[in-house]
């Protein structure tokens, strides 16, 4: 069993019958979706899933797990999902797989939200890995300019045919290419405040368990969170 599908194996086991269970994408998400539709299929649990992209929507349907509009439901009890980088202070950086605004809307609706994740994820501060904004089409240009005049290095995300990539909501990507990210949420704020930008990557004070795996076995990290 590789490290991704260990910690998605495990965090299958914080999911209890009657939960409305937030449903992440990528691929370690991939896993723990195939954990639960083993227990739907083997325990009989019931659950409904709300999924964070049509993709994984595609997968929990192949699995018979039970689904739900995020608008059909009152809240969420608990959202499993992958991560890009998280920091020393337990913000991420999500959205390598296009789905994070989706998953941010999912994520602020839960009771609680696990990340899984290997440990290759782990680092002090965020940057490295690129920070995706999503951005709509209209005007689009204007903010690559923008970034690219502060100096972020702004890459357009491209898909598999090497044209811009259309996220599930209609939306391009611009990937900033930062390095390190001394202050993220300075950085929220202003990138909250641009017109036409729909959402970022940044995750912030939003996660409650990570789940890492690690070739000792997972390792199951509690984050105090007073609110």
């Amino acid at each position: 069993m590789n490290l991704k599908e260990m910690v998605g194996y495990k965090a299958a086991e914080f999911v209890k019958d009657g939960m409305t269970v937030g449903l992440g994408t990528g691929s370690t998400a991939y896993y723990m979706v195939e954990a639960l539709g083993k227990r739907v299929k083997e325990e009989g649990l019931n659950i409904v899933g709300v999924t964070t992209s049509y993709e994984t929507a595609e997968h929990a349907r192949d699995l018979d797990i039970p689904l739900k509009d995020i608008d059909e439901v009152e809240k969420i009890d608990l959202t499993i999902d992958g991560a890009d980088e998280i920091s020393s202070q337990y913000n991420g950086i999500k959205g390598g797989g296009a789905a994070h605004l989706f998953e941010k809307i999912v994520a602020n609706l839960s009771d609680r939200n696990i990340w899984i994740v290997d440990e290759t994820k782990l680092v002090e501060k965020l940057g490295a890995f690129p920070l995706p904004v999503e951005v709509i089409q209209f005007g689009s240009g204007q903010l690559f300019n923008l970034f690219k005049e502060k100096g972020y290095k702004p890459t357009w995300r491209n898909n598999k045919e090497g044209e811009r990539l259309v996220t599930d909501a209609g939306n391009l990507i611009i990937d900033l290419n930062l390095g390190v990210i001394e202050n993220p949420h300075e950085l929220a704020k202003w990138l909250d405040s641009l017109t036409g930008v729909v959402e970022h990557g940044l995750f912030l004070d939003c996660v409650n368990t990570v789940i890492v795996g690690t070739s000792e076995g997972p390792i199951v990290e509690e984050v105090n969170r007073d609110n």
